[in-house]
């Protein structure tokens, strides 16, 4: 612990609580006086420097997060809400979608297709920043995981932090991505976001997938009674099922048209509604996160997305080629 006791005239404070002395010749006095001692001292305990450089490099990361928290509840105690987010009109949390949407074109047939009444539409640019190795800091400096956060409501947090989520505006967090490598990779960048800065969100139940059809299949009518049918398929081994199916049930082989979707832009909103956003036809995977778990998740991410880990992840694909369908 080190104080200075010194006498200053005409002295000047930072805001009303005055916590901080920002006098201009205050701050050359403290200067004069401890610099070259102090650099001196430095120099000869590096260990016990080093320990100070944590300390404070901690402390002034805890006062960012602490004024960018503070920050979102100014005006009336109510978060600005980001201005790209196309926003549900109920109240009732437990019914209350949104979607996260890679890109504005995917975004426009969101925001045509969704339900008005439960299902806001949040279009994301681009690839998201990858947060394995960030620190909370470095997250609420980024635009795009900002406006994610704001629009949830919640505050980046790690595991063992105490979380308010009673102002969590949404009971499903829905990433919608491309059914393609593209697509995968920005999952992949938002669940590392999710799970390893908001993991007491992922806990409680909130986070899922959505699983976009690959293909289409157009059947058309086989006589009275068999209307012409659309039929869609997660993947290539749905395809084969349904294909096989189809044959069973002697619909002529090559009667039928197979379209790939090469994006979920692609889709009209008619089709995004029934294979994506409806309630009643879509297929969502629902992310879950046990705490005791939290140790063997971080390892599976730090494995797959850290830049340090390169040569694990070379070793990894090695050992689970085979398992792999390649996306060419």
């Amino acid at each position: 612990c080190f104080t200075l006791s010194a006498r200053i005239v005409r002295t000047q404070f930072h805001g009303q609580t005055k916590e901080k002395l920002t006098t201009r010749h205050a701050a050359k006095l403290m200067e004069m006086c401890v610099r070259d001692a102090f650099e001196l001292w430095l120099n000869q305990h590096p260990e016990e420097g080093r320990k100070i450089v944590e300390l404070t490099i901690e402390q002034a990361m805890a006062r960012l997060s602490k004024g960018k928290k503070v920050e979102r509840k100014k005006s009336s105690g109510i978060a600005t809400l980001p201005g790209k987010l196309v926003d549900c009109a109920s109240g009732d949390v437990t019914r209350n979608e949104l979607f996260l949407v890679e890109g504005d074109s995917a975004g426009g047939s969101a925001k045509e297709a969704r339900d008005k009444e439960t299902q806001a539409v949040l279009p994301l640019r681009g690839k998201v920043l990858n947060t394995m190795s960030k620190d909370s800091r470095t997250v609420l400096a980024n635009k795009e995981l900002q406006a994610i956060a704001t629009a949830i409501g919640v505050d980046p947090h790690g595991p063992d932090d105490t979380v308010d989520l009673t102002g969590v505006r949404y009971g499903k967090v829905i990433i919608m991505t491309d059914a393609d490598v593209d697509g995968g990779h920005i999952q992949a960048l938002l669940l590392t976001f999710f799970f390893m800065h908001a993991p007491k969100l992922v806990a409680a139940g909130h986070l899922y997938v959505a699983q976009p059809p690959l293909y289409k299949v157009e059947v058309p009518s086989q006589g009275k009674g068999k209307p012409a049918r659309r039929l869609y398929c997660l993947d290539d081994d749905e395809l084969a099922e349904v294909l096989a199916q189809l044959k069973k049930e002697n619909v002529r082989d090559g009667s039928w048209e197979i379209s790939r979707f090469k994006g979920l832009g692609e889709m009209s909103p008619e089709q995004l509604w029934e294979t994506t956003m409806n309630p009643d036809t879509r297929r969502l995977v629902r992310m879950e996160l046990d705490a005791k778990e939290i140790g063997k998740v971080r390892e599976v991410f730090e494995k797959l997305m850290d830049a340090g880990e390169a040569e694990g992840r070379r070793n990894w694909m090695r050992e689970h080629w085979k398992t792999v369908e390649a996306d060419v």
